[in-house]
């Protein structure tokens, strides 16, 4: 079959394998490759047992493998075929050198970049996929175009905005998709490639077009307000404890205004997954780079509030213990930061679990798709861990139940059942408020919601 278009994703992550599955589910005329420089990565993705779970991803995959998708390792091939690039490497934030905790490691993009100028034959369409700070665009272009043989690459700015557990749904109906150029003809021509391939689906009213410079700030941006309201609602959660109100009553009131609406008001543990720290700081380094002490400051302050409430989280658990967790078995429903994935980077219940080991606790870890990341979280934290899938089975003997995740299936479990087989007084520390906590309280628990007055039998 003679293709339209030769697409290439350089890295096979939770960005780049549902984007470009999508893509070639959308556009059978199109061969779409995804490499990686990890063998082991590119088997699951030939494989029946996928590396990431998403609702929807097998089928649309199993759709289009090996027909117009292919997952391969050979890069070098991929990069000469392929007249479109999307870059989307892993940039996790530095933990070394100037910047340090904030600042974004970009050694993969760096190695990325020079392997597309070392390979490539033709003219290329190069796209930023990957989460990256502001001119990053910029200095692609530099290392692309700092040698004179011939080749243009045209690098645009298309910043990703889905949610994980809803990633399929989120890449068929985005609310927008956002592409950024240089204002120069060839930019303005490259750009309009990409939005030709994203109308195969999405109207084009949803296509936004803007400058480079602010597609990549608008990714940092809507990810820091995102996490804002959530460190905002979790901050108050703290004082409607301590107030004796209810967190979901006053979110259920302030989000009912229009101006604000209801989304992210739901009071939890704490946020976590691959972005919303990451770029904050990201943000936050930006803005010391350029002098905006204020700005820094203010944003900084939406991360010190997430682990302000993960804190609060252990402390609660330490205190209605009878401050000792020595040697009490203690379950967390749910290790992925948050239902419907198996990732579990910067998840809230990484910090609990590791300060409940400090603690000299035994915890008990269940999850229905991320007790795989679990034990690789762990992995190096002296203690006794187990790893259990039957949450009743996790339950047994256990003095606590902390639920971490909103995983749906942990509000249908038979708590009375629970009850019986755990040890006495029985405690739950709801992170999410999922569960029915005056019910649980009626079969016997000592429950502890987050935001809410906690309800015991003492």
């Amino acid at each position: 079959m003679t293709f339209e278009k030769h697409i290439l994703c350089i890295g096979a992550g939770y960005v780049g394998g549902p984007t470009m599955a999508m893509i070639a589910f959308k556009c059978p005329r199109y061969k779409v490759t995804v490499v990686d420089i990890n063998p082991g990565r590119i088997a699951e993705w030939n494989s029946d047992h996928l590396p990431i779970y998403e609702p929807g991803l097998d089928e649309i995959v199993r759709a289009t493998r090996g027909k117009n998708l292919f997952f391969s390792t050979d890069i070098e091939k991929g990069i000469r075929e392929s007249e479109i690039i999307f870059v989307s490497v892993n940039t996790p934030t530095k933990t070394f050198g100037a910047g340090a905790g904030m600042a974004a490691d970009l050694q993969y993009w760096d190695k990325t970049a020079r392997q597309i100028r070392t390979y490539a034959t033709s003219n290329k369409i190069i796209v930023e996929k990957s989460t990256l700070p502001v001119k990053t665009a910029q200095a692609m272009k530099r290392i692309l175009t700092s040698e004179a043989n011939g080749i243009r690459f045209d690098v645009l700015s298309n910043p990703e905005f889905l949610a994980e557990g809803t990633a399929v749904r989120d890449l068929e109906k985005p609310d927008r998709v956002l592409i950024g150029s240089t204002q120069t003809p060839n930019g303005l021509r490259a750009r309009d490639v990409l939005v030709e391939i994203y109308a195969n689906w999405v109207s084009k009213d949803r296509i936004i077009t803007s400058n480079i410079w602010s597609s990549e700030l608008s990714k940092l941006v809507a990810n820091a307000f995102l996490a804002q309201r959530v460190s905002s609602i979790n901050s108050i959660s703290a004082l409607c404890e301590k107030a004796d109100a209810d967190i979901e009553e006053v979110a259920r009131a302030v989000g009912m205004d229009s101006r604000v609406g209801g989304r992210f008001l739901n009071a939890s543990v704490g946020f976590g997954g691959s972005c919303f720290k990451k770029d904050i700081l990201n943000l936050v380094y930006l803005c010391r780079y350029y002098d905006l002490k204020e700005v820094a400051d203010y944003w900084e302050g939406v991360v010190k509030i997430n682990d302000y409430q993960k804190d609060r989280f252990l402390l609660k658990i330490l205190d209605a213990l009878f401050n000792t967790l020595a040697d009490k078995r203690i379950c967390l429903f749910g290790f992925a930061f948050k239902a419907d994935t198996g990732d579990t980077r910067e998840s809230p219940a990484i910090f609990v679990a590791r300060q409940l080991i400090e603690e000299k606790a035994r915890v008990v870890i269940t999850d229905p798709k991320a007790l795989k990341n679990a034990m690789k979280d762990m992995e190096g934290v002296a203690g006794d861990i187990a790893y259990v899938e039957d949450p009743y089975v996790a339950c047994e003997g256990c003095t606590a139940i902390a639920v971490m995740t909103e995983w749906r299936t942990y509000a249908a479990l038979d708590y009375e059942r629970i009850y019986r087989t755990m040890a006495k007084p029985a405690f739950i520390f709801d992170g999410r408020n999922i569960l029915d906590h005056r019910k649980l309280f009626e079969i016997g628990f000592n429950v502890f919601p987050i935001g809410k007055p906690s309800l015991t039998h003492f």
